[in-house]
């Protein structure tokens, strides 16, 4: 019966369920989509800007990196991680790009994908598909790769500018030039290994399919602001992976996550929160740990929802797009407003730190946290470096602390659970305090 509660204590939406069980049929999608002869590709993620060119190809994607927190989650990771660091790799590097070295160094001694792989696997690749946004493994990684797997790498580039370089006159535009001619010879090299022209009505149709579901997306999140917050960061990271790696039927999956939008309203509409008694509501600071996401339920059993998390994860800021027509500067400005979208009001508010530290400030005031769990990854060092200065400016600024767990997205061996329990009946107080201290402050919660 305890079991049976604690599954409970985290009101989970209904229609999350269909937008999970979608993990799974992406990759039997590209298993059939290999045995039938068709293309496949290991693709990064890469924020809408290459997949919608490779979808219109016709080649199915998979993605190594939602696929090491699948293997996390069913823990299934240790032995790729122990084969990647057998083959020499370190040790603390990315834990997605050891499980998918491990993954693929198995899979060239067998000739084929792993039998105990979960979710059906990973198909050979004739196509890797990388990108250099943010993170300093991820290109060297499927570089790697070369190792094991016989397929061609391809590189996306995002401009990544400084928040005052950025919003100098003309740079905006000039790294929306080159973003586009970026994706146009992605255009002409996809189309010189598939051996066919693009269909361009199809890129747009795709194109406006990935707008589309990432507008409602957005708004769903939005609804989240409501005090009880009516969808827990468990949900949230459930659901995105139908946003962020983007395959299969692109119309079944806008209608799924309107049927969440709607399911959402309805609870803000009726006062239901995903926490029955919603005592601390807080941000969630970087990765998860995949293989011990049951953190979530028990902290939830103390009255902690987490409300709103990483920035890095959710669909831009609105962006008008009405007046292009190229599909590929739709998805060049729309990938960049990702990047940028919160740049103006961190110069309008002084905060030069950007896109890594500062949208944290608009979470803690908007969703009204009472403190931030913070979860600095050992392997990543992208995921990490901004955190503490995110400490510091939460307190400072909106007197909202922060509780630092260390961890790892994949390697379970690296975070305990235990210890964080124990901290978070500590923090509570510290949470409590600081509640005392904004009111006297005269901030808005």
């Amino acid at each position: 019966m305890a079991k049976e509660e604690r599954k409970k204590v985290i009101n989970r939406p209904k229609g999350m369920y269909p937008l999970r069980s979608r993990i799974e049929d992406v990759y039997k999608l590209t298993v059939k989509a290999m045995q039938a002869g068709k293309p496949t590709a290991w693709s990064m993620v890469n924020w809408w800007e290459g997949d919608s060119i490779i979808m219109a190809m016709g080649i199915e994607a998979v993605y190594p990196e939602n696929y090491g927190a699948v293997c996390a989650a069913m823990g299934a990771a240790q032995s790729y991680l122990e084969r990647s660091d057998a083959e020499g790799f370190p040790s603390h590097m990315c834990g997605y790009a050891r499980n998918c070295i491990g993954y693929a160094a198995e899979m060239k001694d067998l000739g084929e994908i792993p039998p105990d792989a979960p979710l059906g696997g990973m198909p050979k690749p004739m196509l890797l598909m990388a990108a250099g946004t943010l993170c300093d493994t991820r290109y060297k990684w499927f570089q790697s790769l070369g190792r094991y797997l016989d397929a061609p790498v391809w590189t996306l580039e995002i401009p990544q500018p400084g928040v005052e370089e950025a919003l100098q006159e003309g740079v905006h535009e000039r790294n929306i030039k080159f973003m586009v001619k970026e994706l146009k010879e992605l255009v002409k090299f996809v189309e010189s290994l598939v051996k066919k022209k693009m269909d361009w009505a199809k890129l747009e149709e795709i194109v406006t399919d990935i707008l589309e579901m990432n507008r409602i997306w957005y708004e769903t999140n939005e609804l989240r602001k409501k005090r009880p917050c009516p969808m827990h960061s468990r949900d949230f990271w459930t659901c995105m992976t139908g946003c962020l790696y983007p395959a299969g039927d692109l119309k079944e999956l806008i209608r799924l996550y309107q049927n969440l939008h709607d399911e959402v309203q309805k609870r803000v509409d009726e006062n239901v929160g995903a926490v029955e008694n919603e005592k601390y509501r807080l941000v969630f600071g970087e990765l998860p740990p995949w293989h011990s996401l049951k953190i979530f339920d028990q902290l939830a059993e103390r009255g902690w929802n987490f409300v709103i998390e990483s920035w890095a994860y959710h669909p831009p800021k609105p962006l008008d797009l009405s007046g292009i027509s190229d599909p590929l500067e739709k998805m060049a400005r729309f990938t960049y407003q990702w990047l940028t979208g919160y740049y103006n009001d961190a110069y309008e508010n002084k905060e030069w730190w950007g896109y890594f530290a500062y949208p944290y400030l608009e979470y803690a005031k908007e969703y009204q946290c009472d403190g931030a769990l913070l979860h600095p990854l050992i392997t990543c060092r992208t995921a990490t470096n901004h955190l503490y200065l995110v400490q510091d400016r939460l307190m400072k600024k909106y007197k909202v602390p922060s509780l630092v767990v260390e961890g790892d997205i994949v390697d379970l061996k690296l975070f305990d659970p235990a210890d964080t329990l124990r901290k978070a009946e500590a923090f509570e107080e510290t949470m409590e305090h600081n509640r005392e201290l904004r009111k006297k402050e005269g901030l808005e919660w």
